[in-house]
């Protein structure tokens, strides 16, 4: 079965989202590391890599349900963030409005019966849940630790040690 032009449409939005996720990450890593915060660039820039893998998981699922690939413009992103604590606000705050994004494809495959598409997106329902968690608590440290700059160090250094997954 070829997929519906509302779901190939919806999924090349979404595919653009994803894009635009590692064009932020990769911007707030860049940020980090012209402030020294190797560890937290470190960090970024595997969230960027992870996100353009997200992108392809769409891009090959369209293309294997039939349908078109249509790359749009992508957003720029942000440049530059205060501190650490701003610069992982903005990243947890995006993955709430992914997990909403992806929420809404889950909504439409639904409501069009596109079986193999739910199936695809329950992969990115519990990607999400991950990806806000683990933003979630680095924002979470960010916030105990305050302006304490030993602190800030130790979740810095603590971020480095991230390895690809």
């Amino acid at each position: 079965m070829t997929i519906s032009k509302n779901v190939e449409k919806a999924l090349n939005s979404q595919l653009n989202s994803e894009l635009y996720s590692a064009y932020l990450y990769l911007s707030i890593a860049a940020d980090m590391e012209a402030k020294s915060y190797t560890g937290m660039a470190h960090w970024f820039k595997l969230q960027a890599k992870e996100e353009v893998e997200h992108a392809m998981k769409f891009y090959n699922f369209i293309l294997d349900r039939g349908g078109k690939v249509e790359l749009l413009s992508i957003e720029k992103p942000k440049t530059e963030w205060q501190n650490p604590l701003e610069a992982f606000q903005d990243a947890y705050e995006h993955e709430k409005k992914v997990t909403s994004l992806i929420y809404k494809l889950v909504e439409l495959a639904q409501n069009e019966k596109d079986y193999a598409t739910l199936e695809m997106l329950q992969w990115f329902v519990k990607e999400q849940v991950e990806e806000e968690a683990q933003t979630q608590l680095i924002l979470e440290h960010l916030k105990m630790v305050g302006d304490s700059k030993n602190g800030i160090l130790m979740i810095d250094h603590s971020l480095s040690k991230r390895g690809e997954e």
